[in-house]
């Protein structure tokens, strides 16, 4: 809170809006579930972040671990982050890539993409990691996909905390992931309590999670399973660890698109879904990925009703 001078007036400004919002559990592929912090009803984005899964931490010896088989996706970029285990990336580009922890993945779906997402038969005993969609823009969503791996990323230090930037720009530091909005995302690793001051960009919006540990952001605690909403506005958030603490911190310009999102499409209409789906299920337009014995997963049924376009509150539009 700070004092303003209104017409001769002192009065007290009040803080951009936030919401803790709590996250709920959804399976991928048949051996993992994930905890989805977005989108929700109350919120569906932050910045061009439309979608946040956290999955993990999690004992794998003798399962499977990850078995996500080839699927499409279509308007998006994936950002898949991991702090334990390894998961092989194959898609219809011909790339075959290991993530292992420390890396990122950053897929480009463009125009139409497919891709599979599984741990090796010999893969180590943990699972722990995150998986971001960030929305494309309409001059970019019908581009030519593309895919990177970066095995190094730009680390910053704050104190005893180490804060890694996997995409976007924070402060002076720029991750080499190719984006196309402007947004950042952030892992900070704290090794016990203390106290923390990130300076952010006033303009962004802003989403806080927590991979393990416990923070105080403001009013709110933040722990494993929820998301706490910032609006903009803040220059600075302040982030109190109560012991060891791995945070993750996204923001990004409000996206001021409408979407509509279904399964793994991301389009700006219900006639984009229904061609995206229609080419996924005939073999058009996402190719085939290479390496992977799983069959392919197969859309779901549309629903009887018209998809209808959202903004980033989720308010429908049109």
């Amino acid at each position: 809170m700070e004092d303003q001078l209104y017409g001769g007036t002192v009065a007290t400004a009040p803080e951009p809006e936030s919401v803790l919002l709590p996250g709920h559990d959804v399976p991928l592929g048949r051996y993992t579930t994930v905890r989805r912090l977005l989108p929700q009803r109350q919120r569906r984005m932050v910045g061009a972040w439309c979608f946040v899964d956290h999955f993990g931490p999690e004992d794998v010896t003798g399962r499977p671990g990850m078995q996500v088989p080839p699927h499409p996706h279509t308007g998006l970029q994936t950002v898949t982050w991991l702090v334990d285990g390894e998961i092989v990336h194959r898609d219809s580009l011909g790339s075959d890539q290991p993530i292992r922890p420390g890396q990122l993945n950053l897929m480009s779906s463009g125009h139409g993409i497919s891709h599979s997402e599984m741990s090796p038969a010999d893969h180590p005993a943990g699972l722990h990691g995150l998986q971001l969609w960030g929305a494309l823009p309409e001059e970019e969503r019908s581009g030519e996909p593309r895919f990177e791996h970066h095995a190094e990323l730009p680390v910053v230090r704050d104190g005893d905390a180490t804060l890694t930037v996997l995409a976007g720009r924070f402060g002076s530091t720029e991750s080499p992931a190719g984006v196309h909005t402007p947004l950042v995302a952030v892992e900070m690793v704290v090794p016990g309590p203390g106290s923390h001051r990130l300076a952010v960009e006033p303009t962004f919006e802003h989403g806080v999670l927590t991979m393990s540990g416990t923070v105080d952001v403001g009013d709110a605690t933040v722990r494993p399973g929820s998301l706490l909403y910032l609006a903009p506005g803040r220059s600075e958030l302040r982030v109190e660890a109560r012991g060891e603490a791995r945070v993750v911190l996204l923001g990004g310009e409000p996206f001021e698109e409408d979407l509509v999102m279904w399964w793994n499409f991301v389009g700006r209409s219900h006639e984009d879904i229904v061609q995206a789906r229609e080419d996924w299920m005939t073999g058009r337009r996402f190719g085939q990925v290479s390496g992977c014995s799983a069959e392919p997963l197969p859309a779901p049924a549309l629903p009887t009703v018209r998809l209808k376009a959202r903004d980033r509150h989720g308010r429908t539009v049109g």
